[in-house]
């Protein structure tokens, strides 16, 4: 069964390398943003590694085969080993001494997977994604913990520098009467940290909506780009802290089953107890965001109705005002026309000889002033 397990996982490993018989690079490394195989940085290597006797550290040996050495050497003890985005070669390794299932260990290796829990005969697997919160550039960051929890050992696999897992090691060694529980406890940790590390995002992320709402409401034409980008953070956040309500159910319905403490129970509903909070502030988060959405979309409607009404009303004015212009141009002109006809100077014009020709004239020139004026003025163009 090892034997064959581990063939299985070198087949992983030259299936993630460069490609195959045809040269083709294998889905599950074309996601991995690393380097091919051969390109490991010198940091992808374990953080910590140590051995626990009745909740107390004997051992921090300085390579994984030591660590496993001690751990078999010793009966009742623990394994509690930390990794940071170790090698292929590193998790081939571990994988065939804990006996790991191979497409656990490929979820470890390619990363980029959604939170969730697995159990492979003795050994449960589980994916979390922590968050920060960094406040110069105000935005959420996300990272990746893939953790082993075996009978005798757990194994965490970061790929990010969150959470700050040297915080857990510290504060299970302070207090050895948890630590003694063994591995259920380590993982309960863990889950509680990762958990804890979302308040202050949540703090955070209010704080953004509660300035988004000034900018919305202060007209700042850069509201919606930043509530567009704030509303994928908070969608990645929901992503995930919801998948962990589940996972939590699933270990509280099992862990009578592999023997964890009452008092261990009670913690980690403690920590579902947080995870809801956290999912439900999430989604409330997300409803505000689509409000303040909705509201700054009305907002600019308003504002493009009250331009167009006044642009409207302008142009209303303005055509008044050429009405009238227009209006006393053309009572204008007809007298214009009537002494243009009459001052040509023609030999035969009957009118230019007559006796009454300059009071007919200055008379039809009146009537027909008075006439244009009568007829726009009824029409209200004057």
């Amino acid at each position: 069964m090892v034997e064959r397990r581990t063939r299985g996982l070198r087949g992983l490993v030259r299936g993630s390398g460069r490609g195959g018989e045809h040269g083709e690079v294998a889905p599950e490394r074309s996601m991995d943003p690393r380097g091919r195989e051969g390109e490991v940085s010198e940091r992808y290597s374990v953080v910590d590694n140590a051995v626990y006797v009745d909740g107390c550290r004997v051992a921090s040996p300085p390579s994984l085969s030591e660590a496993v050495a001690a751990l078999r050497a010793r009966p009742g003890s623990m394994a509690w080993i930390g990794l940071y985005r170790p090698p292929e070669s590193e998790m081939l390794h571990i994988a065939e001494e804990f006996r790991l299932h191979e497409l656990a260990v490929e979820d470890a290796i390619v990363a980029h997977q959604r939170p969730k829990a697995d159990r492979y005969g003795e050994t449960l697997f589980l994916v979390l994604r922590a968050a920060r919160y960094l406040d110069s550039p105000e935005k959420v960051e996300f990272g990746e913990l893939h953790v082993f929890v075996g009978a005798d050992f757990v194994l965490t696999v970061r790929h990010s520098e969150a959470p700050d897992l040297a915080k857990v090691r510290r504060r299970m060694e302070d207090d050895p009467d948890l630590l003694r529980q063994g591995p259920q406890a380590v993982l309960y940790a863990i889950l509680d940290a990762v958990v804890d590390g979302y308040a202050p995002v949540v703090a955070g992320l209010q704080k953004d909506i509660d300035e988004i709402e000034v900018q919305v409401f202060g007209g700042d034409p850069a509201a919606p780009r930043r509530i567009y980008a704030l509303s994928r953070e908070v969608i990645e956040f929901q992503r995930a802290t919801r998948p962990l309500l589940a996972m939590l159910e699933g270990l509280i319905a099992g862990s009578t089953k592999y023997g964890a403490d009452g008092e261990l129970q009670r913690y980690l509903r403690d920590v579902a107890d947080h995870a809801i909070t956290v999912v439900e502030r999430v989604d409330n988060f997300r409803q505000m965001l689509q409000d303040i959405l909705i509201v700054n979309s009305t907002l600019v409607s308003q504002a493009q109705n009250e331009e167009i009404r006044n642009v409207t009303q302008a142009s209303y004015q303005q055509s008044e005002e050429v009405k009238k212009i227009s209006s006393w141009a053309a009572i204008l002109f007809a007298p214009t026309l009537v002494g243009t006809i009459y001052g040509m100077n023609f030999t035969h014009m009957p009118e230019l000889g007559w006796v009454f020709g300059y009071p007919f004239a200055v008379a039809l020139m009146g009537a027909v002033c008075l006439t244009l004026y009568l007829v726009f003025k009824r029409r209200d163009w004057l």
